[in-house]
């Protein structure tokens, strides 16, 4: 298995104190990819390892994330991952872009997932020139898997780059996705896969409130966060 990092955080899982595990590889190169240095390869670990890894977390946290670059190229190893991790009682959150709906429909079958956050990065029918990938119906049949798991928490998320999604793309977002939480992301342009992009702008986080205020008008039932760097998680 190869792998990028782990670390502990307390928003990654709302509410709960999680440990991340960034596993490396991903068939997407999203131009404000901020993990850009995993997309090819990254560490080669054994399950073993990483098993002592949440061990060595295990009685300050209460759940594992499994983040990437995109887990599900490596699924079987998350799989296994999701097993050790149920054995010892903890929840499990699993981040994906929804490239790989069979794989997914897999790991939820087996029970071993609680929380989904599915990165939603463009209007369904712009997906490929945003991104370059055409996966709109990947991720709308992804969102449907998940909703059939009526156990599972579903957060749809994304990141919004002014320099590729306009104002009204948010909102055609929003009306697209299915789920119990939708959150607009800032996009930072420390480090991203496009150089092109390290100078755009990055959103100002009251343009951003305001924009999901707009979303939470037109969708009142839908719970809506904005995440920014300024002013961290806020539910609007």
């Amino acid at each position: 298995m190869e792998y990028s990092a782990t670390v502990t955080s307390s928003i990654e899982y709302p509410k709960n104190m999680s440990f991340v595990i960034f596993l490396a590889k991903c068939p997407l190169k999203c131009p404000y990819c901020s993990n850009s240095e995993i997309l090819e390869r990254g560490t080669e670990i054994s399950l073993e390892e990483i098993y002592e890894k949440i061990d060595d977390s295990a009685l300050f946290i209460d759940a594992v994330v499994i983040s990437g670059g995109e887990p599900l190229v490596q699924y079987e190893d998350v799989i296994e991952i999701f097993k050790y991790v149920k054995e010892i009682g903890l929840k499990t959150k699993l981040d994906t872009s929804g490239v790989y709906p069979d794989r997914l429909r897999k790991i939820l079958d087996l029970d071993l997932v609680d929380y989904v956050a599915m990165d939603v990065k463009a209007p369904s029918d712009k997906y490929n020139e945003i991104i370059k990938a055409d996966i709109g119906d990947k991720v709308r049949e992804c969102m449907k898997i998940v909703n059939e798991h009526e156990d599972v928490i579903l957060e749809c998320r994304t990141t919004y780059c002014p320099a590729l999604l306009k104002e009204e793309d948010l909102f055609t977002i929003a009306n697209e996705v299915d789920c119990d939480l939708y959150t607009l992301q800032q996009f930072r342009n420390r480090c991203v896969l496009d150089e092109s992009l390290a100078e755009a702008e990055e959103p100002n986080p009251h343009d951003m409130e305001n924009i999901a205020k707009k979303i939470k008008k037109l969708h009142p039932n839908q719970n809506i966060n904005v995440k920014t760097a300024e002013f961290g998680q806020k539910s609007v």
